[in-house]
């Protein structure tokens, strides 16, 4: 790209030779995540994946997009930008493994208003992190430099995974039964949900997030900038060991929007509220914005990233095998006929 230059793009604000030296500092991160299957390396037209499909017989491809919405404004607050690309990679691969697919690739696209090169390898950076917690390859992406659309200092992420699973073994929630047990599995924090009310309630500012929090155990800002928990080789684990039945990412909408997802229609989820395991940065919330608690559940994932829904004589079973693969489970509640959704017991 020696020769690929405009003087008059630059001075429009566009300065492609930043976008190559971007690339160049960003591969020595991407190598981190090949695997079996990669094709091609960065800096075609395309991302080439070649699929093995032994010992599946039916394969179905699984696709999963999201951001990381306005929790990058603490990280342009912070000028810390290497972990919200785990962020982007967790909320696209969490949600594809709910369906029991196995992630294969992801790509990324950012958007910024001004390109600094070492910038976006932070954030490539942290995408390569989240893809080798994944076990998938980062096969492609997009920065697009945008002045005008974006201020200088500031960028959207987003990104996008394709995985594979069985079409015999699709974790559908059509084998729950009202008494199956509903584990929990742990999160990180806030993970990348509910931001624009963090942000309102704890008047989120670069002072306040230098701020060390006592009942958090470290700054304000390092909680919140806490990256998503990637959830995928534990429940592939999982998946290999005992009958999962259903399986819901809480994410945006929290208890309410996503637990009722991995159940059939007619049943509920009983959770029994004493058992859960909340980290403190929720109970910082819930003083400080005098939020009720229905808003809460319904808003954050209150210490649980994800549920899982086994038969209730697994559920021993289920929770020895997530441990194994360094996940503290435990059983939150149980599957009860019903239409309410969700019932905080």
């Amino acid at each position: 790209m020696s020769n690929s230059k405009s003087q008059s793009y630059k001075a429009a604000g566009v300065d492609i030779t930043a976008g190559y030296k971007a690339v160049a500092l960003m591969q020595k991160h991407i190598a981190r995540t090949a695997i079996p299957g990669v094709v091609s390396g960065v800096g075609g037209f395309g991302g080439l994946f070649e699929l093995d499909l032994t010992n599946i017989q039916q394969p179905v491809l699984v696709s999963g997009t999201d951001g990381v919405g306005t929790k990058l404004k603490l990280a342009f607050l912070m000028d810390r930008h290497s972990t919200v690309g785990v962020d982007c990679v967790a909320m696209c691969v969490n949600d594809v493994v709910c369906c029991g697919a196995k992630p294969l690739f992801f790509l990324d696209y950012i958007a910024t208003g001004k390109n600094v090169p070492e910038r976006i390898a932070a954030i490539v950076a942290g995408i390569a992190e989240g893809c080798v917690q994944a076990g998938c390859a980062l096969i492609g992406g997009e920065t697009a430099e945008m002045p005008g659309f974006y201020a200088a200092d500031e960028y959207d992420l987003a990104g996008y995974c394709t995985g594979i699973v069985d079409k015999t073994k699709i974790v559908n929630h059509a084998a729950v039964r009202p008494g199956d047990a509903i584990l929990a599995l742990p999160s990180s924090g806030l993970h990348s949900n509910g931001f624009s009310l963090t942000r309102k309630v704890l008047r989120v500012s670069e002072k306040n997030l230098a701020m060390y929090v006592d009942e958090l155990g470290e700054t304000l800002g390092e909680a919140l900038l806490t990256p998503t928990k990637i959830y995928v080789k534990p429940i592939m684990a999982l998946l290999e060991a005992v009958h999962v039945k259903g399986i819901a990412h809480i994410t945006g909408g929290g208890f309410y929007e996503n637990i009722p997802r991995s159940l059939p229609k007619g049943m509920s989820a009983k959770i029994e509220e004493s058992s859960l395991r909340t980290p403190p940065i929720f109970r910082l919330l819930i003083q400080t914005g005098d939020i009720p608690k229905r808003d809460m559940f319904n808003t954050y994932n209150m210490g649980v990233g994800m549920s899982v829904v086994v038969a209730s004589d697994q559920a021993d079973a289920a929770l020895r095998v997530l441990r194994a693969a360094g996940e503290e489970a435990y059983v939150m509640g149980e599957v009860v006929a019903g239409e309410d959704g969700v019932l905080l017991c």
